[in-house]
């Protein structure tokens, strides 16, 4: 069985990262939405209520389940027996940036392989950082949030 981690903030998860994992359940059995802490971002959403967006935008696909981890990417692998660390790309500058901590993370552990997927060219505009911008002035962001879910009642 092939398992992998899809590892970000994902505050909040976008169309853009739904397409990704959808297709990715095409490479692998299993994917977790792995929700990790990033010392660099504060929050808008809690962990706990990104955790439940994702929980209902994914409520039919059973190969898909969410973990929030407070450690290195690579521990989190080896702590749930995962080889593969699935990753999306909507620029050059997402790879160089991308391409970096996977050099990083392989050198930490050689058995751990990142997987790359470009982003659907009519998803590269959309970012969680945008979206946070027009939910923080009340804008509707429903075409960029998968199922059109409401998620201002998580705020």
């Amino acid at each position: 069985m092939k398992r992998a981690i899809f590892p970000g903030s994902f505050d909040p998860f976008t169309i853009g990262h739904e397409s990704i994992v959808l297709r990715a359940l095409e490479l692998f059995d299993e994917i977790i939405i792995a929700i990790g802490y990033n010392s660099e971002k504060k929050g808008f959403f809690s962990v706990e209520n990104r955790i439940k967006i994702i929980e209902e935008i994914f409520s039919d696909e059973k190969r898909v389940s969410v973990k929030k981890y407070n450690k290195l990417t690579v521990d989190f692998c080896k702590e749930q027996n995962i080889k593969f660390i699935l990753r999306g790309l909507r620029t050059a500058s997402d790879f160089e940036y991308e391409r970096a901590i996977a050099q990083m993370n392989h050198f930490m552990e050689n058995d751990i392989e990142t997987v790359f997927l470009l982003t659907e060219a009519k998803h590269t505009p959309v970012s969680s950082t945008i979206l946070r911008e027009i939910l923080k002035y009340d804008g509707d962001v429903c075409k960029f949030i998968p199922k059109c879910i409401d998620i201002k009642k998580y705020l």
